[in-house]
């Protein structure tokens, strides 16, 4: 990440000094976390690479759509003459407190999903069925984790990425750069084991019994994390 920070330090150009601090916040240890979670979860829809690719891209679109909308609020605001502290201050603390509980119930619920009989909102109660309809969920995980900022990615977005953005030409346009940089790790490797997913299918063609130990590892994941987090956050 050395050459990165080089790079951002060295950059005068607001289009490649977002991008770029998009990259350095996806490599940071909290946002790295949340995407190790959202690869897992993309990556279950073993039987289906194309639809495997296209959760990562909606995974970003959920960052981009989450990022974006929250900046225009904030640009609008710093060019109006407000502070961004509160809201830093208040996005921070309560975006942070709901990551763990978030992370607990999509663990559980892709354990025991497919006992329950719930409502589907992109993530079917069938746990067999829970990445065939998980486009929303794909959206809805990176708007979550986009909303997520740890103290380093807070730092970047709030005390950098905004006040850049209001005074640059195109600030509109630098949430969105900065956004798809967070997500570039996902993408990247959803594409990888779309690819590999493939290869996998037409070796062995046993999807069925390979999605459902993809279901129960990446559920347990999810936990995992989640207790991480309870006990950074909570303790």
């Amino acid at each position: 990440m050395e050459w990165i920070q080089s790079l951002l330090e060295s950059s005068s150009t607001p289009i490649l000094t977002a991008f770029l601090l998009g990259l350095i916040t996806a490599l940071s240890p909290c946002p790295l976390a949340t995407n190790i979670a959202a690869i897992g979860y993309i990556g279950k829809d073993v039987d289906d690479r194309k639809r495997i690719f296209l959760n990562g891209l909606l995974y970003t679109l959920g960052r981009v759509a989450a990022y974006t909308l929250l900046g225009v609020v904030l640009i609008a605001m710093l060019k109006s003459g407000s502070s961004l502290f509160g809201i830093q201050k208040f996005v921070g603390k309560y975006g942070e407190l709901a990551l763990p509980p978030s992370l607990l119930i999509i663990g559980l619920y892709m354990l025991f999903g497919s006992k329950l009989r719930l409502p589907s909102l992109g993530l079917n109660g069938s746990g067999e069925r829970y990445t065939k309809n998980g486009g929303w969920g794909a959206f809805l995980l990176g708007v979550l984790f986009a909303l997520t900022f740890c103290p380093s990615s807070g730092v970047f977005y709030f005390g950098m990425l905004i006040p850049m953005s209001a005074t640059a030409t195109m600030g509109y346009l630098l949430p969105i750069l900065y956004a798809v940089a967070t997500a570039l790790p996902v993408i990247i490797v959803a594409w990888v084991i779309a690819y590999s997913a493939g290869q996998i299918g037409k070796v062995y063609g046993q999807m069925r019994t390979l999605q459902r130990w993809l279901n129960m590892v990446v559920g347990i994941l999810f936990i995992s994390i989640g207790i991480y987090y309870c006990i950074t956050i909570y303790f």
